[in-house]
């Protein structure tokens, strides 16, 4: 019922279901077993690669009651009931000797076909009585997904198969391994099956059918190798050596099946399977297992007691359902746990969604509408205090809500202030013409100080476009903490989603524009007036003072530089300023903890320029 229920959602989970899988190579027999482990011809016939996807096999036997749906003890007691009872039927064991098969002896010991019949997972309620129309409907679902290029897909195809002469089983068959590429079929087809068959064998709880040709090398086994990757001590896997028939002459598997040449927990079984002579000749099931049987009765390495139990499909039938019954209970406390562990999780969401509208009245309605939207509202404003929790978690990895909003502001827009140069996009050219322009027709010994505001303020302005960039981000990172504190209950109402998103961000857009203004008013307000009363600020005394210092120490290097190296004393220089102070230029030598008068800070804690670069510019200011 597990497998039916997850087959139908069409969705992987977590949960490890045991089942039978059967692997192996191309041609090494896999179907044949199958068809002789149900007693029918049902699967796809051909050379090749056959089975291109996935068969999820159910087998349910009705020889006591038909299968039923409801979860009762009584049923399970049932079951085991008819389990017991058909393996009585099987082999009888009695008293010490060895098995003796009796089911196929005679075909009025097997019940009436009439109480057989097939159903798939996706035609619900169609019963198959032909087992040829079962075919049929394999070839056609697997060539719709597939198409008819031998290409393989990992979509699997269920199909139950109820019959009083089967145990009950769950066995998926999967494509058989290829090394190369046949026709038109994908040039990775051996890694695309190696994935697939590992893909389920990696199951912990899955049993492994390692079917493998008796006329192989056992060591060569592709079964083998992929089951080992896997199952290394080979504690869940199941040797099966088919056409043991094929053999030449003198030669027998019987220390593969006494599990002496690659040791395997649960042992080899043999089977023989029909023939392609016989499958052409519509040999049937029950005579090719009368044919099995009379061959290990008859051979002198099989017929005796240590090995006639290990050989023959109805024994491997037995065998494999009493590991899957004991495995599955063996699985069944950790299965139960985990079923309930995630059925929690489920209520727990659906708790969160709420109740069905359908239930409600138009007051209960409009309260949670009330409630959901105050939801969102506290969640956002959480998110920006830095005490809310995405859903996704994603602020243990990532910067989340306020933080991205504060760094913003601490990193990006200080670094995009930072990286603006006070004399970026002003030449020396463009200051001589603005100090020219300014002084007419006149000449003037000073600087003009309509010059200075024009050139400063040019510079100013560019520190308006950072505070602009610096909206827009924040804009879009409040817009993404939007979509980040919806409420779980938002996922009911896909529409309320959409139209709360919608108003969220109409407004947040609406208050761009005055944002933006504001920015631009706080770069008028500092353009309307140059603040040189700064401690940071140089004055024109105060720039004229230092260059009369970089004079005299270019007066005092060449003083230093004459033969006798003795002490200058031609008078000093004297100048000065434009406050009338007057600056003594002395040949005394000045400390070398003076800083650099090219440097000068035109903009108030702006960066500096070089006397290379802006030489007029350091000597104006």
């Amino acid at each position: 019922k597990l497998q039916d229920v997850l087959g139908a959602l069409g969705q992987k989970t977590q949960l490890d279901l045991p089942q039978i899988v059967v692997v192996g190579g191309q041609s090494s027999g896999k179907s044949s077993v199958l068809e002789s482990i149900v007693g029918r011809s049902f699967l796809p016939r051909g050379t090749g690669i056959v089975t291109r996807r996935p068969l999820v096999l159910q087998l349910y036997n009705t020889s006591v009651i038909p299968p039923v749906e409801e979860d009762s003890e009584e049923g399970e007691g049932e079951e085991v009931a008819q389990d017991e009872q058909y393996n009585d039927e099987i082999t009888e064991n009695r008293g010490g000797g060895p098995p003796r098969i009796i089911n196929t002896q005679n075909s009025s010991d097997l019940p009436s076909s009439s109480g057989e019949w097939g159903e798939f997972l996706h035609l619900p309620g169609r019963r198959f009585a032909n087992f040829s129309d079962i075919r049929d409907e394999i070839i056609r679902d697997t060539e719709r997904l597939t198409g008819r290029n031998r290409g393989i897909s990992s979509t699997p195809l269920h199909l139950k198969i109820y019959s009083p002469r089967v145990l009950h089983l769950s066995l998926v068959d999967l494509p058989g391994t290829a090394k190369v590429a046949v026709g038109d079929q994908p040039h990775d087809i051996e890694d695309q099956i190696q994935d697939m068959c590992l893909s389920y064998i990696s199951n912990p709880n899955a049993i492994i059918l390692a079917v493998t040709a008796g006329n192989t090398d056992l060591a060569n086994s592709d079964a083998l190798k992929l089951a080992r990757s896997v199952d290394p001590q080979g504690d869940r896997t199941i040797g099966v050596i088919t056409k043991l028939d094929l053999l030449d002459p003198g030669t027998d598997c019987a220390d593969y099946l006494q599990n002496r040449v690659i040791p395997l927990r649960r042992g080899y079984v043999g089977v023989v399977n029909r023939g392609q002579l016989d499958i052409d000749r519509d040999k049937s099931i029950v005579d090719g297992l009368k044919k099995e049987a009379q061959f290990f009765r008859s051979h002198p390495a099989y017929n005796h007691r240590a090995l006639l139990a290990k050989c023959g499909t109805p024994n491997l039938a037995r065998d494999l359902n009493g590991i899957l019954m004991h495995h599955i209970r063996e699985c069944l406390p950790e299965l139960k746990s985990r079923i309930t562990g995630m059925m929690g999780e489920l209520q727990g969401e659906l708790d969160a969604l709420g109740q069905p509208v359908d239930t409600m009245n138009e007051a209960t309605q409009s309260g949670q509408l009330l409630g959901l939207l105050s939801r969102f509202s506290a969640n956002f404003a959480q998110c920006i205090d830095g005490r809310g929790t995405s859903i996704e978690g994603i602020e243990m990895n990532e910067l989340y809500g306020g933080a991205r909003v504060a760094f913003i502001f601490n990193e990006v827009f200080v670094r995009s202030l930072m990286s603006i140069d006070a004399f970026d996009g002003l030449s020396d050219e463009e200051i001589r013409t603005t100090i020219c322009n300014a002084n007419g027709t006149r000449s003037s010994l000073f600087v003009p100080e309509v010059s200075f505001d024009l050139l400063v303020r040019r510079q100013i302005s560019r520190l308006e476009q950072p505070g602009l960039q610096c909206v827009d981000l924040v804009f879009d990172e409040l817009q993404r903490i939007a979509t980040q504190c919806e409420p779980p209950e938002f996922q009911r109402f896909p529409k309320l989603r959409e139209r709360l998103l919608d108003v969220v961000s109409g407004l947040l857009k609406s208050c761009v524009g005055p944002t933006h203004m504001m920015v631009g008013n706080l770069v008028k307000i500092e353009l309307a007036y140059i603040n040189t009363s700064h401690p940071d600020f140089i004055g024109g005394s105060k720039a004229v003072a230092r260059l009369m210092e970089k004079m005299n120490d270019d007066h005092q290097n060449a003083t230093n530089g004459t033969a006798d190296g003795g002490r200058d004393n031609s008078p000093g220089l004297r100048a000065t300023s434009s406050l009338g102070d007057e600056v003594s230029l002395s040949s005394t030598p000045y400390p070398s903890n003076i800083e650099n008068t090219n440097q000068v800070n035109t903009l108030n804690g702006g960066p500096t320029a070089s006397s290379e670069k802006g030489g007029l510019m350091n000597f104006i200011f």
